[in-house]
C-alpha cells in the first residue's frame, strides 16, 4: 500500500514537473521576438522580385486552417515581361478549388530594397521590402471584387533558398484576426 502511494506521488510529481516545463517553454517561446528582416541583410545572393519573376515560374502549396491542418491546395503559373528598367508585368494564373483566376501584376523596383505592386484584384498598392534573401510585403486582396466585406490582408514572407527556389509563407487576416495561412514554393522554369 505504501509503495502504491509512493508510486502515485512520484507520478503526480512527474506530471507537475512536465506541466511546469511545458508552461515555461510556451512562455519563453511566446515571448520570443521574431527575427527582424535586417537579420537577413548579409545573406547573399540578394532577392530581387523583378529578377526572380522575369520569365516563367510555377508554384505549389497548401492553405492551412488555424490548427495548421491543410484544407486545400493552391498552385500558380506566371509569365512575365519587363516594364521599363525597373518594372515587371506578370500574368499569374491561380488554381484553387478547381477554379482558375488571373491576377495581372505590375511590380516596380523603387530602390533601396523597396518594391510596390498593383494588380486587378489588389486594393490599393502592395508594398514590400527586401533584405538579403527575403521579401516581406503586405497587400489587400479583394476576394469578391466590388464587395469590401470580403477583402482580406495578405502578409507575405518570401525566402530565396540556396537552390534558387522561393519559399512563401502567407498569413491571411481580416480585421486583424488570422483566418488561414499558405505555405508555398515557387520555382523558376527553364
Amino acid at each position: 500500500m505504501k509503495s502504491e502511494i509512493s508510486h502515485r506521488i512520484a507520478l503526480l510529481a512527474a506530471e507537475m514537473i512536465g506541466a511546469v516545463t511545458l508552461v515555461g517553454v510556451l512562455f519563453v517561446g511566446g515571448c520570443a521576438s521574431p527575427l527582424a528582416s535586417k537579420a537577413f541583410a548579409a545573406i547573399k545572393p540578394a532577392f530581387d522580385p523583378v529578377t526572380f519573376w522575369s520569365g516563367h515560374t510555377t508554384s505549389w502549396g497548401v492553405i492551412e486552417n488555424l490548427d495548421g491542418a491543410p484544407t486545400s491546395i493552391i498552385a500558380t503559373t506566371t509569365e512575365s515581361s519587363a516594364e521599363g528598367e525597373n518594372g515587371l508585368h506578370m500574368i499569374q494564373h491561380v488554381y484553387h478549388d478547381g477554379e482558375d483566376s488571373v491576377r495581372d501584376w505590375h511590380i516596380r523596383r523603387l530602390g533601396h530594397g523597396q518594391f510596390e505592386a498593383t494588380a486587378n484584384d489588389v486594393i490599393g498598392t502592395a508594398r514590400g521590402t527586401t533584405s538579403g534573401r527575403t521579401l516581406h510585403w503586405s497587400w489587400t486582396l479583394a476576394t469578391k471584387p466590388g464587395n469590401p466585406l470580403f477583402n482580406v490582408t495578405m502578409n507575405q514572407w518570401m525566402y530565396l533558398a540556396d537552390n534558387g527556389t522561393l519559399l512563401n509563407r502567407t498569413i491571411i487576416t481580416k480585421l486583424g484576426l488570422r483566418l488561414a495561412e499558405i505555405s508555398e514554393q515557387f520555382v523558376r522554369a527553364g
